[in-house]
Parts: C-alpha cells; structure tokens; sequence
C-alpha cells in the first residue's frame, strides 16, 4: 500500500472517529442501555434533552434506577425539575425508599419540599424509624429557699415529617426545656424537694406543650443530673447588710463632718469674743484714767478696787488649788 492510499485512508477514518467521540459524549449510550437493563423506560431523545438543558444525566437516570429497584414510581420530569431547583435528587429517593420501608407515608413532592428547605430529609426520616437524644447543657435555676441547682436533662424526640418545612428546630426545643426546667425549680418551695422528686421536673415540663410549632415531637424528657450550687440567698443576703453597713458608715461620717464643722464655726465664735473681751479689757485702763483726769473717781476708790481684785483673785487661786487637792488620792494629799 503506497503512501497516497494510506492519506486517503485516514482522512476517511479520522473524521469518523472525531464524529463518534463527539456523538458518544454528548449522547450517554452507555447510561441509556443501563436505565433500559434496569428496566426504566427513558428514550435517547430525552436523555440528548437532558444535555439540551444543562442537566447532568447521570446525576437523575442513577436515581431513577434506584427508585425503580425499590418499586417507586417517581416522573422523571419532577426529578429533572428538582434538580434545575437546586435539590439533591439522590437524598430525595433514599429518603423515600426509607419511608417505604419504615411504612412512613411520604409523597416525592413532600420530601423535595423538605429538601428545597434546607433540611436533611434523609435523617428526618431516619428519625422517625429511630427517635434521637438531645441533650441540654447545665441549666442554673434556684428554688425559693434561695439555694441554686444545676440540672442537665435528655431530651427524646421524633422528627415529625409534616411539621419539618416551617417548624422550629434543636435550639428551640433546647431552649423550651431549659426555660420549663428554670420555672419548676423556682417555684419549688426548697431545693429538698427537687432533689426528692426529680421526675417532678420532667412531668410539668412534659405538660407545657413544648412540641408546639418545631419539627419535632417530644417522647419524654429525662433529669440526667442534678447539682447543688451557691447559697444565693445567704450571698443576696450579706451583699444587702454590707451595703447597709456602708450607707450607715457614711451616714455616721457626714454626721462626725457636720459636728467638726459645728465645733470649728463654735471656735471661732468663741475667739473672736475672746477677741472683744481683750478689746474691751484694753479700754479699761484709758476710762480709769479719764475717770482720775475728770475727778470722777479717787485715788482711795482706785487702791480699795485694785485691792477687791487680789484678794478675788488670791481667792480663786486658793480654790483650784483645793480642787486639786480634792482630786489626788488620799495617800498623796499634803499633811
């Protein structure tokens, strides 16, 4: 075979190739004859659509095959529909080949539903078959008595299907329960009974109605522990007497201030009569003296009153000295 046949052989052969490479990868034969295998009934054309709109066919024939093993019959334009919305097809179907084992009822749009939301259908299924624990943290409560608790309760619930598209989730009923837990021992009368009857606390939680608008229903609502904490009501109590004892304390300093300043102002009232006494005594001497000048008063008058003034003033003396005397023990007194 010369050279020539050869080029005039590849340029048949090569085209072909190209075409069947492209045909093969944008037409899924191999999947095609796998869906019809597993008896799903889905044409070429539909599949060559499926490219058409961007869609994955791998990502809707697998599930539908899994759907169609499982004996569920879902459209194949709702699983393409759900797809373009966003969803995830594979955890649509194995939520409902669960739900046909458990005996659950739940319609395809119901679980694309829950999915378009945001929440695992799957494990709300699961959920259903197999109730989950949810365990609070450690809630702080204190009874009348004054005297904290520390409980931390178990919580078990059941996903309830209908109620997962628009129902609150984990955090609410956390919450719920923690509040129930809160109230209950509160209006427990001493922290004895609680921890006499701690099945109490789970009764009237129990009973509030807690389940009430969430996506979940509540089985029962375990104590798992129970603490005792702080005397709050002995600590309320000494912060309140200390804070007494400050008040008076300052009360007691603004009356000793007030009383300082009385005893000053009374000082220099005092000091400035001493003051006018002195003054005054000073003008003693000058009206003498004029007296004499003026003959209004005589030298006699003058040495009789000079006279009157020792022997007041020998008196006085004598007197504090026989108070002192009068003081002194008697072993010290003079003989």
């Amino acid at each position: 075979m010369d050279f020539e046949n050869i080029s005039g052989l590849l340029t048949i052969v090569v085209p072909i190739i190209i075409f069947l490479s492209l045909f093969f990868s944008f037409v899924p034969l191999g999947l095609w004859i796998s869906a019809v295998a597993s008896g799903v009934k889905i044409s070429i054309v539909t599949l060559i659509g499926m490219r058409l709109r961007r869609v994955i066919p791998s990502r809707i024939v697998n599930p539908l095959i899994k759907a169609t093993k499982a004996g569920l019959s879902v459209p194949i334009d709702k699983l393409e529909a759900h797809y373009l919305a966003g969803g995830n097809i594979d955890r649509v179907v194995n939520s409902l080949i669960a739900a046909q084992r458990a005996n659950i009822p739940l319609e395809f749009e119901r679980a694309a539903a829950i999915d378009l939301a945001g929440r695992d259908v799957l494990e709300a299924v699961q959920m259903s078959v197999n109730p989950k624990v949810i365990e609070t943290p450690i809630i702080a409560a204190i009874a009348k008595n004054g005297i904290e608790l520390r409980a931390k309760a178990k919580v078990t619930v059941r996903a309830d299907i209908d109620r997962l598209v628009g129902g609150a989730g984990e955090q609410t009923i956390i919450a719920r329960v923690g509040e129930g837990i809160v109230t209950t021992i509160g209006s427990s009368e001493t922290h004895e009974e609680v921890l006499e009857n701690p099945d109490k606390i789970s009764e009237i939680v129990l009973a509030k109605g807690l389940q009430a608008g969430t996506a979940f229903e509540i089985l029962s609502i375990d104590i798992a522990d129970v603490d005792v904490g702080r005397n709050v009501g002995a600590q309320l109590q000494t912060d309140q007497a200390e804070a007494d004892k400050r008040i008076a304390q300052a009360k007691a300093e603004e009356r000793r201030a007030m009383a300082v300043a009385r005893e000053q102002e009374m000082k220099a009232q005092v000091i400035e009569m001493r003051a006018k006494v002195v003054e005054a005594e000073a003008e003693v001497p000058k009206a003498i003296s004029k007296a004499l000048v003026d003959g209004n008063l005589g030298v006699l008058d003058y040495y009789n009153m000079q006279n009157i003034m020792s022997d007041t003033e020998m008196r006085k003396s004598i007197s504090e000295s026989s108070a002192k005397q009068d003081n002194l023990p008697a072993d010290q007194r003079p003989k």
